[in-house]
């Protein structure tokens, strides 16, 4: 066991952990944080994407000790029902999503992938999404969601 303190979405966290925990269980059973989703168990689909120190990472490989002093951003930390973020606002609008089951994934690989290319060209944002599986819309509405995200984002700087 291991006691580990970390920020997730901004908040301080102290958790003692097993040392073959999870991070993608500490978010989801002990932080109540199940917006991050697990797919595949293997780092193959993406749903379980989240940021680690601004670094999009997938927490279904990674261990909870390993993200001790760091800080992880959730789909939780984006925005909220009431108020989306940019990005989820134009997967909401451009019909980035069907299911949803990959969409937290995909809004942080693009919330990375924005911050390190603002203005993404297309061959930008497929790398920047490669990572990330959707089984529902064949991805020509996932890269218009990041396009508009851009735009978006840059018309609030």
């Amino acid at each position: 066991m291991s006691t580990i303190q970390l920020k997730v979405n901004g908040n301080p966290v102290s958790q003692q952990v097993d040392n073959t925990l999870l991070l993608v269980d500490l978010l989801r059973t002990r932080l109540g944080l199940t917006g991050t989703h697990v797919g595949c168990d293997t780092s193959q689909c993406g749903g379980c994407t989240v940021l680690v120190d601004g670094q999009p990472t997938k927490s279904c490989t990674m261990l909870a000790v390993q993200a001790d002093g760091h800080e992880v951003s959730t789909i939780e930390g984006m925005g909220s029902a009431q108020a989306p973020h940019a990005i989820q606002q134009a997967f909401m609008e451009c019909h980035g999503l069907q299911c949803g089951f990959c969409t937290p994934g995909m809004v942080m690989a693009t919330a990375a992938l924005l911050q390190k290319h603002p203005n993404p060209t297309d061959a930008q944002i497929e790398h920047g999404l490669e990572g990330n599986l959707c089984r529902c819309t064949g991805y020509v509405n996932i890269a218009e969601s990041v396009r508009v995200a851009a735009k978006s984002l840059a018309g609030a700087r």
